[in-house]
């Protein structure tokens, strides 16, 4: 029994017309499952008795199960929720002032193993289905909801566990409803999609104006992203990936975002400013850098407030556009992977 989750818009209606039933009783069951969350067929009051049980015949309802949430004294919350038949995905709710943001997965797992990630850490088990990542939301959602807590969620962003771009066919069909008025209703310029650079399925999220495009560098050449990120780096040296975002069609207002992580004694020194500085000269973009969240099971650490501060500085005075973001939930593992690393953790 297929998931109701999984359906577009164009499944469910060609369901409904082999119903023999009339259109518009798609559009109610579309605004129950994704305005509505609801959980159960019986509670879709606008829907006869015969409706629902055939429903119920046909599909399942399935949202992700809660299996652990965390909440840090910065107001950051962190899920651990179960899909499937039993995998672990992590998804988290960031507070920014008078809205949420939530970091999504698309994977369970990351087959990519970049050397600073927890999520590469454990390995690649498979890809989520569209129901599963638009799941999270929803569970979010109700939680929020469930708790009265006032504040919306907002954004999304495409930067839990997982590369989305290779799973780019449920990642798009997510995307549609994520957009859709009658689905979840986000605007583009709220959600965000975050990748190390998969030039095809890259080339296809920019043309389809689903969302903002961030890329994921950490390093400012082929030898050190090599090191960091081998199985990215291999994918598509640096020098390929900036000649693709060069070549993307970008809204007259629009730029990438390029996200470096600073690890301490490892990227974060004036001579790679310098580097990355050259690199991305000849792009339209914004630079997130992102002080390394520490984990006890990967040998980084994070850099000092001074190299940041410094790095920061040499890129404005080169007039590069630069946000420091603060790593948030540092008292719940918020970093993506860790709390599901040490959930499985033998004695853990």
């Amino acid at each position: 029994m297929s998931n109701l989750l999984d359906s577009s818009y164009d499944q469910l209606q060609q369901w409904v017309r082999d119903q023999g039933w009339k259109p518009f009783r798609s559009k109610q069951i579309w605004q129950w499952i994704w305005q509505k969350g609801c959980t159960d067929f019986n509670r879709m009051s606008d829907l006869n008795k015969q409706i629902r049980s055939r429903l119920q015949e046909a599909f399942a309802l399935e949202h992700p199960e809660i299996h652990t949430v965390r909440a840090s004294s910065d107001g950051t919350i962190k899920f651990l929720l179960r899909v499937g038949w039993g995998d672990l995905i992590e998804t988290v709710l960031i507070p920014e002032g008078d809205h949420y943001t939530q970091c999504l997965s698309s994977q369970v797992g990351c087959p990519l193993a970049c050397t600073f990630c927890s999520t590469g850490r454990m390995g690649f088990s498979r890809n989520l289905s569209s129901g599963e990542i638009l799941g999270q939301v929803l569970v979010a959602r109700d939680y929020l909801a469930r708790r009265g807590d006032p504040v919306p969620l907002r954004n999304l962003v495409f930067m839990g566990m997982g590369e989305p771009l290779l799973n780019w066919p449920q990642v798009e069909k997510a995307l549609r409803i994520i957009r859709d008025d009658a689905g979840l209703g986000f605007s583009h310029r709220r959600t965000t999609l975050s990748t190390v650079g998969v030039p095809a399925p890259l080339r296809h999220f920019a043309e389809s104006g689903l969302g903002s495009l961030a890329v994921s560098l950490h390093a400012p050449t082929q030898e050190l992203r090599s090191e960091l990120m081998p199985r990215a780096a291999s994918l598509v040296s640096l020098d390929k990936l900036i000649r693709v975002l060069e070549e993307l069609p970008l809204k007259p207002r629009q730029r990438i975002t390029l996200e470096y992580a600073l690890i301490g004694g490892v990227n974060d020194d004036l001579k790679h400013a310098r580097q990355l500085n050259k690199i991305i000269s000849s792009l339209r973009c914004k630079v997130n850098l992102i002080a390394f969240n520490p984990d006890e099971a990967i040998p980084y650490q994070a850099p000092d407030r001074d190299s940041v501060l410094r790095f920061e500085e040499f890129l404005r005075s080169k007039d590069k556009t630069v946000f420091l973001r603060k790593s948030k939930g540092l008292d719940i593992d918020a970093a993506c992977g860790q709390l599901r690393n040490k959930e499985e953790a033998p004695g853990i």
